[in-house]
């Protein structure tokens, strides 16, 4: 057999000090816990798995500046200056730069909002207490995972996972002229799956990274529990079957989620847990062994001229590099803070006022200015890309990522640092849809933030030659 230099490079890889921690963020029954305008409970009553908060330390050697990510069991910020308060204590308590810490919350919708005391909510005090329970384990994970980083490998491989479905399903009813939020079965779904695999030195498996778009609503207004939705179950099963524990990264899902979902019954958020932690399981499978590519390596002559690959020695990137920017993008015209807190004293529809109390805190977040500076974090470990905003972008920003970078492995991430509304596409802002009149987003805002990470990402690749 002859020798080639034709070579299949499969997983991008980064070589440096990794780390990963986790504690539980479990808060007790009792505790406000409402997040569906349809729902007649105000308070959790029982448990269904604990929450968690874990964290990804990265670092290029022993002394350099750590990157830390964040990802909890949590829902959304229900403004973000409670986010900014909470984001400066640990910037400052870790010592951090902005551009390295990164907080991201799996979405769920059975979990305690994270907000500052509103005396209008039951059980508002312990809400500021949870709150601070956060604050202090994000501290107290954050550390342990910086106490046990050791030389490690963090190597991706792109897969799929059939649990997301497309939601946005124009009303059956002919006479309503509208867009419902769920299944709509003629409509294909991003299925997208990026797995990341972190092994140690002698390629032992150490943790695994899940970045998957889908909106974890599989529990809702009948669910009366504290619960992870899906992510839990995915978690649980990794470290079940591998025991190593698995951190979730949000992908860009706006109008993505589970074909069955608004249930009471947590066996189905198990089960669509369980369909994506076989997935990732699967995934891991058909990547190649630590450290490795596969390698042609000549022709055996046979009953047919067979092809024959090898496995080779891999080199990984060593480099670590961060970027963050902004883009301004107009909102809509809506009324002030106040006049929407007016607006939501005076209804007495249960629903309505869940709508508008929403609506009020995204306005006391982003001010009644005209446009607001967006934040973009972009992360680049190796050649793997992971950028994301405090939006609830629509799939279409990641899937238009990586057809510009198809030679890159790039994880999207919604709801970052953050929660400012949605991002769906221009044409949409023609229908009566609920992304499009929850957001503060005027049309085009999408767009604009998709040409913005696109430039990014152009950004922090070009300084690899420099």
């Amino acid at each position: 057999m002859s020798e080639s230099t034709l070579q299949a490079k499969t997983q991008s890889a980064f070589r440096g000090r990794i780390g990963v921690a986790t504690v539980d963020i479990t808060p007790p029954t009792g505790i406000y816990a409402r997040n569906w305008g349809a729902a007649k409970h105000d308070v959790a009553d029982w448990i269904h798995r604990r929450l968690t908060l874990n964290a990804l330390v990265l670092s290029e050697s022993h002394s350099g500046q750590p990157l830390v990510f964040l990802d909890a069991d949590l829902g959304w910020w229900r403004s973000l200056p409670t986010f900014r308060r909470f984001q400066s204590r640990l910037l400052e308590e870790l010592e951090l730069d902005e551009a390295s810490l990164i907080f991201g919350v799996s979405h769920t919708h059975a979990s305690p909002p994270l907000t500052d005391p509103d005396p209008d909510l039951p059980a508002s005090a312990s809400l500021a207490e949870y709150l601070e329970t956060v604050y202090l384990a994000a501290v107290k994970v954050t550390r342990a995972a910086l106490k046990n980083s050791t030389e490690a490998v963090l190597e991706w491989k792109t897969g799929c996972c059939g649990l997301a479905s497309m939601r946005d399903l124009p009303d059956p009813d002919p006479e309503a002229e509208r867009i419902i939020c769920g299944w709509n079965p003629d409509e294909p779904a991003d299925d997208t799956l990026v797995v990341g695999r972190i092994t140690d030195l002698e390629g032992a498996l150490q943790a695994v990274i899940v970045n998957y778009a889908c909106h974890p609503t599989t529990l809702a207004w009948e669910n009366t529990a504290i619960s992870p939705d899906y992510p839990g179950a995915m978690r649980d099963t990794i470290k079940e079957t591998l025991d190593v524990p698995a951190l979730f990264m949000q992908g860009a899902s706006g109008e993505l989620s589970p074909r069955y979902q608004y249930v009471g019954d947590v066996a189905v958020a198990d089960r669509h847990g369980r369909q994506l932690a076989y997935a990732v399981m699967a995934t891991l499978e058909d990547m190649e062994p630590p450290g490795t590519c596969l390698k042609y390596s000549g022709v055996m002559e046979s009953g047919a001229p067979l092809a024959v690959w090898k496995h080779v020695v891999d080199k990984p990137g060593l480099k670590l590099k961060t970027l963050q920017t902004q883009v301004e993008i107009p909102l809509k015209d809506w009324p002030t803070a106040d006049e929407l807190e007016t607006q939501r004293q005076a209804c007495t529809d249960r629903a309505l006022e869940e709508r508008l109390r929403r609506r009020r805190n995204i306005r006391r977040g982003i001010g009644d200015g005209k446009t607001l500076e967006l934040p973009i974090w972009v992360w680049q470990m190796g050649e793997t890309i992971l950028i994301g905003s405090p939006t609830e972008a629509y799939s279409i920003l990641q899937r238009e990522l990586r057809r510009r970078y198809p030679e890159r492995t790039i994880a999207c991430l919604n709801l970052i640092n953050g929660t400012t509304g949605y991002l769906a596409p221009a044409e949409l802002y023609d229908l009566d849809l609920y992304q499009v009149w929850q957001t503060p987003f005027e049309r085009g805002g999408l767009e604009q933030v998709i040409e913005a990470m696109a430039d990014a990402i152009g950004q922090i690749i070009e300084t690899e030659t420099v």
